[in-house]
């Protein structure tokens, strides 16, 4: 197509979002004037240089450095918007293309007979019901994936990445996606033993059910999201099962103590034992050099054939230190457009520090739900579709003992900020919720085993937080009752 064809083109498709394309920015056209850009929509901040659509040489417009969920549903959303074909790579440390990470810890580590979770079953973006994007997804669409050739030095001003196989790329705009790292026990104290497993990708999860097929006595080391998810799965697998974390219940950067026992006593019914108030002193070897024991602070040990470490996550910021990172809450600083402090370079998912606009304040989410919600706001900024704040509601959840066979799946979301007072309402079996007040507004809600209609109820409360009697609902006499009264307080304020 000639250069007239190429312009025709670019005023059809790509000037009503407000889109540098790549022709503009030729050495043999010269910079050509902006156009269409909406107003009052800050323009993307891409840098200029010639990009070869056909990737011949070291050019590529859009770059995304990192394979997880982020990636993924950033890559979908360029395709959306007509923008990914040719234009756009994707740089991987892994063997496969983007997938829903939360499966590792659940259905991925069922037990052989009872139907666990594989590729491609799982493949980005099927956890919110879109297309699975597969290999030949990406393939079909023009995406270049490099797998398995993570990046290993880059130059802002310069524009440059290289990977680990001696790759040079040129980017116009670039998205840091590169999620995090699993926090590790030192080596000096058995860390890295064989049979102590870390979980935050395939590999790893490969290398779990391989130590479960064989395993008598796992001990999983803290009691958080890894740390509850993993001892279900085990308990599915009838195994020896022993957690140990150092707080004084489950899952205390959200649970209440009252919640948390709740949840301990379904685990202990299902065989697995709690120690609270607890740290490990060393891993230690057995005669065959693979991990044996567990030994704790007080002098105690475990015996242990696997260990499962799930003390939490930190940003993978490297090589991109020089970006800017925030201090406080971790990770690479970015505005409410995911915009790094040096023009043409964002970051997004669990690696992103943003402000969290309902709460003013900046944050830190290692959650799927933030991932996917926040790679799809960054690409339509950066291709000048809006210029709207993130505004993201915090939620979270997790699904446990949903394997065949189990006598009670359990499913719990949670909206909003665990602040203020609390107020619990249910037995647990069938259900039970939590609402936490502060000077008399619902500003988090907690929900177990609910109906799909009351779980679409949490979002609105939390987002709005309506005022609600404190003393209604603690008379309230059931779940369904308590989250009516909220319900009717919500309408009172929107009428």
């Amino acid at each position: 197509m000639n250069i007239s064809g190429l312009r025709r083109m670019a005023n059809s498709a790509l000037f009503k979002h407000g889109v540098l394309p790549w022709y503009q920015q030729s050495p043999f056209l010269g910079v050509l004037p902006r156009q269409g850009t909406s107003p009052g929509v800050d323009p993307p901040a891409r840098r200029r240089f010639s990009v070869s659509a056909s990737f011949a040489n070291e050019n590529r417009e859009f770059v995304i450095v990192g394979g997880g969920n982020s990636a993924g549903y950033a890559a979908r959303t360029f395709v959306e918007h007509g923008m990914a074909d040719g234009r756009l790579c994707i740089v991987s440390k892994e063997a496969f293309a983007p997938y829903e990470r939360p499966a590792l810890t659940k259905a991925y580590l069922f037990p052989l007979d009872k139907k666990p979770a594989r590729l491609p079953g799982f493949h980005t973006c099927v956890g919110s019901g879109g297309e699975r994007q597969t290999p030949e997804w990406y393939k079909d669409h023009g995406i270049e994936v490099l797998y398995e050739d993570p990046v290993i030095n880059f130059d802002a001003k310069n524009q440059t990445l290289v990977t680990s196989t001696g790759k040079l790329l040129k980017y116009g705009s670039l998205i840091i996606a590169t999620g995090c790292s699993a926090s590790r026990l030192p080596e000096k104290i058995g860390g890295q033993l064989p049979g102590v497993h870390y979980i935050r990708d395939i590999a790893d999860a490969d290398s779990l059910v391989s130590s479960l097929e064989k395993a008598k006595k796992v001990v999983v080391v803290g009691g958080g999201y890894i740390g509850m998810e993993v001892a279900a799965a085990t308990a599915a697998w009838k195994l020896d099962t022993t957690v140990v974390f150092p707080e004084d219940h489950l899952m205390p950067r959200l649970f209440t103590s009252s919640l948390a026992h709740r949840y301990e006593d379904l685990y202990q019914a299902n065989g697995v034992k709690f120690l609270k108030n607890k740290s490990i002193s060393k891993l230690e070897a057995g005669s065959d050099g693979k991990v044996a024991s567990v030994k704790l602070e007080d002098g105690s040990t475990i015996d242990a054939d696997t260990v499962v470490v799930g003390m939490g996550a930190k940003p993978a910021v490297s090589p991109f230190e020089v970006v800017g990172l925030n201090s406080k809450v971790g990770g690479i600083q970015v505005d409410s457009l995911f915009r790094t402090s040096l023009p043409g370079i964002l970051a997004i998912g669990d690696v992103a520090a943003f402000p969290l606009k309902i709460y003013d304040r900046i944050a830190r989410v290692e959650h799927v739900d933030h991932a996917r919600k926040s790679a799809a706001h960054c690409v339509k900024a950066l291709l000048g579709i809006h210029n709207d704040s993130y505004d993201y509601l915090p939620y979270f959840y997790s699904r446990v003992f949903e394997h065949e066979g189990s006598t009670r799946k359990v499913w719990w979301q949670f909206f909003g900020d665990n602040v203020g007072e609390t107020v619990e309402i249910g037995n647990f079996d069938p259900k039970m919720a939590c609402f936490w007040l502060e000077s008399g507004r619902l500003k988090g809600i907690f929900l177990e085993s609910g109906s799909p209609q009351e779980f679409e109820l949490l979002p609105g409360l939390a987002r709005r937080q309506p005022i609600v009697s404190k003393s209604k609902l603690q008379s309230a006499p059931s779940v369904e009752a308590a989250l009516d009264i909220a319900r009717l307080a919500l309408v009172a304020e929107t009428t």
